[in-house]
């Protein structure tokens, strides 16, 4: 966090008169909110780096769109835009992730290290639709997004395992051309059925629609949570907004669209899995609950294990195929990258419970249960599941920044060439799009 702030004085210290940085906020904290504005443009681009606190690829592609807007006038006197970089909205978060930033990079150091507040803690989420944030960060972020009215929003996240994929509230005809160029280029395999769009309209292969805020049923808990969110707060003034997922460790069948023979076999260790899974985890946390104390730093951990747990069950539910669906959405066709997408989130959601779990043990300095070898064994099983099982694999930072980086980038040109009052798809508009070079 420090680091971040640091460059980007660095850089408005080195072109002061092309940048500027300015505070736009407190987190619960007490971090200042900084928000480093480039060029001088009419019109408004919005970067949101740092929603999800285990998310850090955002926050080194923020400066690195801050260095190629100076450098390069086409994005910013040309296009008439004034480009705005939140540098990381939840910064409080981010500090308890620094543990395994500096290394090494596997998924047992990860995820022993990982922390993400609970459902309501997310400063990007709007809980129940409302636009009377809660929370200082939601609320920067909503007068930073009413102030400059942007045309482009674009939100920072990295999936920890898995492929790059991006989100849209409004379509961008021609973008899904452009980011599977870009995926191939630098290697990055594309989700072709991210659990986070389960249910969410396809715009193109790994480009998703978001759906406008509605109530979720418990099939969609998490990835409709997700809708009430700052993403579509500024959609009244003509925003597009575009959500650029970039993986850190990535598999290979994310970007399998082959129909397995067995998929109602697979679906059920998945959703098995997950049940098994869901009561070892409880069992672990009732009996350490009571020895863990009640500081705030250990309900800030346990906040989220409640969460997961609190879901797993319905969601083990909702994938297995021989349970009553009465009432349920169908999940759509089972592809092998939709059931990988759903075995990696079933174990993701597993092994973050058990992160946090193992972080609040180690904190309390008391574990007479013997919770943490229990925990330490199960880590180590899980990721392996991801490394072995799945063929995760790590993706240097510096490609992960360049790939996010370009996404954006294509993102943006495409929405700088966009009507305000556009809404569908104009067919030509479309071949147009997809026929150029990717804005690189």
């Amino acid at each position: 966090m420090d680091e971040l702030s640091a460059r980007a004085a660095s850089l408005v210290a080195g072109r002061p008169r092309d940048a500027r940085l300015r505070r736009v906020g407190t987190s619960r904290a007490g971090d200042p909110l900084w928000l480093l504005s480039v060029g001088h443009g009419t019109r408004q681009a919005l970067v949101v780096a740092g929603p999800h606190a285990n998310e850090p690829v955002g926050g080194a592609t923020a400066l690195r769109l801050a260095d190629r807007v100076l450098a390069d006038p086409r994005l910013s006197e040309g296009a008439d835009v004034t480009w705005n970089v939140l540098l990381c909205l939840d910064p409080d978060g981010a500090r308890r992730n620094e543990g395994w930033l500096v290394g090494p990079y596997t998924l047992g150091h990860y995820f022993r290290n990982f922390f993400r507040p609970g459902f309501l803690e997310q400063p990007e989420w709007l809980p129940d639709g409302a636009d009377g944030a809660v929370l200082p960060e939601t609320r920067a972020l909503l007068d930073v997004q009413d102030e400059l009215r942007p045309f482009f929003q674009c939100s920072l996240h990295g999936v920890d395992v898995g492929g790059g994929f991006v989100e849209l509230t409004r379509d961008l005809p021609g973008l899904a051309q452009r980011l599977a160029h870009t995926a191939a280029r630098l290697g990055i395999f594309l989700e072709l059925a991210p659990y986070d769009a389960l249910y969410w309209p396809e715009l193109g292969p790994s480009v998703y629609r978001i759906p406008p805020p509605r109530p979720a049923d418990r099939a969609a808990a998490i990835t409709e949570a997700a809708v009430e969110s700052t993403w579509y707060h500024p959609h009244r003034y003509g925003t597009v907004t575009a959500v650029v997922e970039a993986p850190m460790w990535g598999v290979a069948d994310v970007a399998s669209d082959t129909l397995p023979s067995d998929a109602a076999l697979v679906l059920r260790d998945i959703s098995g899995t997950l049940r098994r899974d869901t009561r070892v985890l409880v069992d672990l946390l009732r009996s350490t609950r009571r020895h863990l104390g009640t500081a705030p730093d250990t309900a800030r951990l346990l906040a989220p294990v409640d969460d997961y747990l609190l879901v797993c069950p319905g969601i083990a539910d909702d994938w297995d195929p021989d349970a009553a669906r009465l009432g349920r959405r169908p999940l759509p066709p089972l592809t092998t990258a939709r059931l990988t997408s759903l075995r990696i989130s079933g174990r993701r959601l597993a092994l973050r419970t058990a992160g946090l779990l193992h972080q609040a043990v180690t904190a309390a300095g008391c574990d007479p249960t013997g919770a943490l070898g229990t925990l330490e064994r199960l880590i180590d099983v899980w990721c392996t599941d991801f490394t072995h099982g799945c063929g995760a694999r790590w993706i240097p930072v510096a490609r992960q920044v360049e790939y996010q980086t370009r996404v954006v980038l294509a993102a943006f040109d495409l929405a700088a060439r966009r009507s305000p009052a556009d809404d569908g798809v104009h067919p030509i508009a479309a071949r147009r799009a997809a026929a150029e070079v990717p804005f690189e």
